[in-house]
């Protein structure tokens, strides 16, 4: 008996599989345009998060030093942000900087 369902079964023909590989092609060329649409939407998020961490570094130093930051390079030297050389640019290009306390965004 067992030997007789095995004997049956043949497998898929060529037409399953292109419904199959058309399927798969409708729900990718569908998928890609959100990607590239939500992409602008990160950067935006990303740099928003870099803009809080910032301030919330020169509240911390206002707080230990009582005193306002003058720039982000005092700030480096205190150790409260990293010296990476990019640390302070967003994604998109756009420059985080620090004036007198002030934390401010550059347009790209």
């Amino acid at each position: 008996m067992l030997k007789r369902l095995f004997k049956n079964n043949r497998g898929f023909t060529l037409i399953e599989m292109m419904i199959v590989l058309l399927v798969i092609s409708v729900l990718i060329l569908i998928a890609i345009p959100n990607v590239t649409k939500r992409a602008e939407s990160i950067d935006d998020t990303g740099c928003n998060a870099l803009v809080k961490m910032v301030e919330g570094q020169v509240q911390a130093y206002r707080l230990e030093m009582r005193k306002n930051p003058a720039s982000a390079a005092e700030l480096v030297a205190a150790d409260f942000l990293e010296d990476d050389g990019d640390s302070l640019t967003c994604s998109d290009g756009r420059q985080v900087a620090v004036n007198n306390g002030e934390v401010t965004l550059s347009q790209p």
